[in-house]
């Protein structure tokens, strides 16, 4: 049996979960295969057949950052998917590249960090409330990505407190311990003057790089090669 199916799942192989899509690959002509982080069964991989048929059920349901409810079958081997009803397409992603590859970097980064039959609910939470943060256009985009690093360190169970080598404001220090202690509904409900977010930023790369090490998000390379995406000096 394949990893990634549980095998409980056979007993009742048809089932439906509420989730995104966080990642979305071609397979053969019309195909494609999406990771679906989910919020009762984790992350899930399934095929998704003729999705890429323009007039095919499953095309615009299996769009990146697609959120809503999915239904599954569970084979020997792999999960298909058969049907979607989404809530959220995040359409303006269409139209705001930037944005787009701020949440596309989220979603990579959830993909790498996630594990199938996990409970990710929370990361779930979290992409979607930092998705729609990136929409709302009231946070700079490099805000949001600040937070939802530091929160998804914070969820991991990998939050080791502020560097020791970091010298940051008293506004800093606030910001960090408010996302570390902040619900993910209350999460973005701050903003930070330019000095206090570019230390904020600082402390977000720090702790990734203690979380993922030496990990390259191919995402991230792209924001740095449109100019938009690489640390800030103060």
């Amino acid at each position: 049996m394949a990893e990634g199916v549980d095998p409980e799942a056979l007993d009742n192989p048809y089932f439906e979960v509420t989730g995104m899509v966080i990642e979305v690959r071609p397979i053969g002509e019309y195909d494609r295969r999406v990771v679906l982080l989910t919020r009762e069964r984790g992350k899930i991989s399934a095929f998704a057949k003729s999705a890429r048929k323009p007039t095919a059920p499953l095309h615009g349901t299996t769009d990146l950052f697609a959120f809503g409810t999915f239904r599954l079958f569970a084979g020997k081997s792999s999960y298909t998917l058969t049907e979607a009803s989404i809530l959220n397409y995040f359409e303006s992603f269409r139209t705001d590249i930037e944005g787009a590859m701020y949440g596309a970097y989220f979603c990579e980064v959830l993909e790498y960090a996630t594990r199938e039959n996990n409970d990710e609910a929370l990361l779930l939470l979290l992409a979607y409330q930092s998705l729609r943060a990136l929409e709302s256009k009231t946070f700079p985009d490099r805000f949001v990505r600040a937070v939802f690093e530091i929160k998804l360190i914070c969820l991991e169970g990998e939050y080791p407190g502020l560097p020791k080598e970091e010298s940051v404001s008293p506004a800093c220090i606030k910001a960090v311990d408010t996302i570390a202690n902040a619900s993910i509904g209350k999460l973005y409900s701050f903003l930070l003057d330019e000095k206090a977010e570019r230390e904020l930023e600082g402390v977000a790369r720090s702790m990734m790089h203690r979380a993922f090490g030496p990990h390259i998000f191919k995402s991230l390379l792209v924001l740095e090669s449109m100019g938009i995406g690489e640390d800030k000096k103060t």
